[in-house]
């Protein structure tokens, strides 16, 4: 949905299982339409949708982009950007690192996220911009070296060269926002400034890079990285970084108390990555792991060796405050809002993602998918009308 200052809100689509077009489209028809009924008052409805590699070749395929744009338009829905960071199986089975492959390092990753921009540039209404996000070049596991981050380097370029081209030939705004992710080959404010000085040093003369790539920044992950929203988007965007959409989005934290460490089990479930950052104090090192069965193990055999809090990435409903113990990541998220009130212009695509439906406990749902979805909605809406933004 439009909503004030030309900002268009929507909820990820990568809530739903979808690998296969058909699947995709049939989430969209038995869920997204239901929200929509229910939050958007008749007004046209913004849809962040998800593609997998799959689904995005099967949709290019003959009659296929027509016929949904037809879809669209009877629904009074449209597209305004894509999630293009699970190129394979995001549901129901082992992700974990697997979200990560292949890199940016791979003509697959490139071929992949060119065709998801020749897609979006074709569902686009006019006059809107498109997004698509995507990984933050790779992994920190991967043993990037000085030849794969050339890699990544040559591709990101050629990627902006083609956004350049689509953009040009359709008359849409387009952009490539990449993810800062705990233990991604950059996630951190700083790790961010320092890949994209990087790049600028391979490539001097591609003085318009940031009109097409920038920055996809996910709440939950920059608050698990203990740093603070205006702090970050004020050094990220200072460097001339284009801030390609915001991930309204939240994690668990909590003092590792030996009642806390035994609550957190039930969150260690085997289909996602669950990175866990340490805090020891404000001059101390923060510690990471790379899942949570390990700051579990961690814990079983040096219990007096915890830290302050911990920060887990689970994404959490962000309407949800967790209770007995556990705390969010929430103000981290307020504080994102506050800062996009006071810097309107530097965003205009949001997006709610809380992908973990299938996986959260028990006593953090709300209803079913649906009413989920709609109480994020009500709290994003609520807390956006507060500070002038809807």
């Amino acid at each position: 949905m439009r909503l004030n200052h030309d900002i268009h809100l929507g909820y990820c689509t990568n809530i739903h299982r979808g690998e296969s077009w058909e699947e995709t489209w049939r989430g969209l028809k038995e869920h997204t339409l239901r929200v929509k009924d229910r939050v958007n008052g008749g007004k046209p409805y913004g849809i962040g949708l998800r593609l997998s590699a799959q689904a995005a070749n099967e949709l290019n395929q003959p009659g296929k982009l027509d016929e949904f744009r037809r879809w669209l338009d009877q629904n009074g829905c449209y597209v305004f950007t894509i999630n293009g960071f699970p190129y394979g199986s995001f549901h129901g089975t082992r992700v974990k690192e697997q979200v990560f492959k292949p890199d940016w390092s791979t003509k697959e990753r490139l071929d992949y996220t060119n065709l998801l921009f020749d897609l979006l540039a074709k569902l686009l209404p006019e006059g809107v911009s498109g997004s698509v996000s995507t990984l933050p070049g790779s992994h920190k596991t991967f043993n990037v070296g000085s030849d794969e981050l050339a890699a990544i380097f040559t591709n990101l370029r050629l990627c902006r060269q083609h956004i350049e081209k689509v953009a040009e030939a359709s008359g849409h705004d387009l952009h490539l926002g990449l993810e800062p992710e705990p233990l991604g080959l950059f996630e951190t404010s700083g790790e961010t400034l320092k890949f994209f000085g990087l790049y600028f040093d391979q490539n001097p003369q591609d003085r318009d890079f940031f009109k097409f790539i920038g920055l996809n920044y996910d709440t939950c992950h920059l608050a698990i990285e203990f740093e603070e929203a205006a702090e970050a988007l004020n050094r990220i965007t200072g460097a001339g970084i284009r801030l390609s959409k915001l991930h309204f989005s939240s994690a668990l934290k909590l003092q590792p108390t030996p009642e806390n460490i035994a609550r957190l089990r039930g969150y260690d479930e085997p289909v996602y990555f669950h990175q866990v950052i340490a805090s020891y104090g404000p001059d101390e090192p923060l510690r990471r792991f790379k899942d949570l069965p390990d700051a579990l193990a961690f814990a079983g055999t040096n219990p007096s060796d915890l830290g302050r809090e911990w920060r887990v990435h689970f994404h959490i409903p962000i309407h949800a405050q967790p209770a007995d113990g556990f705390d969010s990541t929430r103000d981290h998220l307020d504080g994102a809002m506050q800062w996009l009130a006071k810097n309107p212009s530097k965003c205009q695509h949001i997006e709610m993602e809380t992908y973990t439906w299938e996986v959260l406990p028990q006593d953090m749902r709300s209803g079913d998918v649906v009413d989920q979805l709609v109480k994020e909605y009500d709290w994003t809406l609520a807390a956006m009308r507060n500070c002038g933004l809807a």
